[in-house]
This record gives structure tokens, sequence and C-alpha cells, in this order.
């Protein structure tokens, strides 16, 4: 990726045109990858770059931020799957009150033709854009006929008969199927972010833990997973995780904490991916630190023979 632009102010649009798409991309799941690559096929055909618009915070994010589901990732994680994909331009479009109030005409006019020059446009049948979301396809199809630009309808991807989305991955996540989850995002289930200090708890039990705050309002999955850690030298690393609120010890903000088999390097601040490969259990509370202890040595030999069994 060549180019991330922040706002309508940052867009300059090529003399030639380019080919776009507009979405959340929240996960950059199965569908959201056969659209970036239908895009850069097009891109290629016609020797334009390919640009991909999104909102940031998404837009029910904005409208509702106690009712908005959990993102399947952060912005940062977005942008690296991004990068995986021959896409020149990341279009970033704060979402506040004045997006919210500008009218879909304003909308086309500002970024598809002032701002980007669009020639190829890719979205949902069902999107719907600017104020009152008054703004669809067909008012797109029409706007692309006046100022010379096609539009087109993202393909239907499906796994099992069923079209896969967002909302589908974390109804998976939130069951504990990772093995759904894995296939509706072609590859296992990550999340990632700086090794922070903690309160070195892990350490005193003799389990000692890269912590990893989650930087989300909501998580899309909580319990105790066996898992492997990719960004540092010797990866994967295999290990066992607790994603929540840690209830024995008092704790009330979610953190990500993974325990890591014959490990003992200092990895403060490294930049980490965590791959979630099974649900061992729900996070749970105890009747004291020794219990505690007693369950992680259960979860530890769980997750060993899961590694040793695959």
């Amino acid at each position: 990726m060549q180019k991330i632009s922040r706002g309508f102010h940052d867009l300059s649009p090529s003399p030639t045109g380019c080919v776009a798409t507009i979405g959340n991309f929240d996960g950059v799941h199965l569908g959201h990858q056969a659209v970036l690559n239908q895009l850069a096929m097009k891109g290629d055909t016609l020797s334009l770059p390919a640009v991909v618009i999104t909102f940031e915070p998404q837009a029910n994010e904005f409208f509702s931020p106690d009712n908005a589901p959990a993102r399947l990732s952060r912005f940062r994680e977005k942008v690296e799957a991004l990068r995986c994909y021959s896409i020149q331009q990341l279009c970033v479009l704060r979402f506040n009150k004045k997006l919210a109030q500008m009218t879909a005409e304003q909308f086309i006019q500002r970024l598809l033709v002032d701002g980007l020059n669009v020639r190829y446009l890719v979205v949902g049948d069902d999107f719907k854009f600017g104020k009152d979301r008054l703004g669809d396809f067909a008012m797109l199809q029409k706007a692309g006929e006046k100022h010379g630009f096609q539009v087109v309808n993202m393909h239907t991807f499906a796994v099992d008969n069923m079209r896969v989305s967002s909302t589908r991955i974390r109804q998976a996540l939130s069951a504990g199927d990772l093995i759904l989850a894995e296939k509706l995002l072609g590859r296992p289930y990550r999340m990632s972010g700086r090794v922070a200090h903690g309160d070195k708890r892990g350490r005193t039990l003799g389990f000692p833990t890269a912590n990893i705050h989650l930087h989300r309002r909501k998580v899309p999955l909580s319990g105790v997973y066996v898992v492997q850690l990719y960004g540092i030298e010797g990866e994967p690393i295999q290990g066992v995780a607790n994603v929540g609120i840690r209830p024995t010890v008092g704790a009330d903000k979610a953190l990500l904490e993974v325990h890591l088999f014959d490990f003992d390097r200092d990895i403060y601040g490294e930049h980490v991916q965590i791959y979630f490969l099974q649900k061992l259990r729900n996070e749970q509370k105890f009747a004291g630190l020794d219990d505690l202890v007693v369950q992680i040595k259960q979860d530890c030999k769980q997750a060993i023979h899961y590694f040793a069994n695959d």
C-alpha cells in the first residue's frame, strides 16, 4: 500500500482516475478478500490504482457506541491485513457529525468525483450512505452514468452455502467455534498489540505472561485458548492465553495475557500477533489463587496435548 489518505482534504485525484470499493472491511474475511482481488484485477486491466475507502470510527460506533458490535480487528490490524493485497491507497474518512450530515449527493461529488475521480466502483447492493442513509446502489449507478464511472455489485461469497460476513464470524467466536471462524476468515482469528508491563502476578504464580492491551471498547471473544505467538524470533511460539477481565484478581478492564511454553526472553515493547487455535474454557472466578494455579496447570496440559496431536 503506497498511501493512506485521512479525510477529504488529503485526497488528490489521479488525472486518469482509479478503481475503488467502500466498506468497513472488519476482519478482512474471505468475502472482503474476494472483493479486493476483484478490484485489483480490474485495476490491472484498466491500468488504474486500486483504492479502498473505509470509515473510522465505523458508522454504528458513531451513532450508537454502547450498542455497536465488537470489532474483529482494530484499525491497525485492518491496515496490516489490507497490505497483503494489491491496494495502492487506503482512504480513511473520519465518521463524525459533519460526515453524518453530508447528503448522498454531496458524498458522491466530493469523494467519488472530485476527491478520487473514480472510474469503477465495487459496493454491496445493500450499501446505504449519506444523511439519513438516503443514498443507495441505484443512486450510485445513476451518478455513474452522469459522471462516467461504472458501479458493480460485490459478489456474494459463501462458505457451506451461507454468506460470509463479519457478523457470522463474531457469532462463531462468541460460541467458541474457532474452526468455523478460521474457515470464514481464511486464516486463524488473531489479535495484535504491543507487549506491556503488567502487575507481574503471573510470574509470582509460576506462569509469567506477555500482557497485551486490547484498545477496544468490546472484545469479540473471551475465555482461555490454545494460541501461537508471531512477531518475534523463533515464531511461532506455542502457548495458552486468557482474554477477559480476570475476575479472580478483581480486574475490570479486558486484557490479553499469554503464557508461552519454554520461553523466558524479555519481549516488552515488541509488537506481536496472537493466533487463536482452540478454546479451552470460559473465563471463571476461582475461590483463591491456589485454585487458579491448579486450573492454569490443567489449561497448559490441554494446550500441550493439542500441539502434540496437531
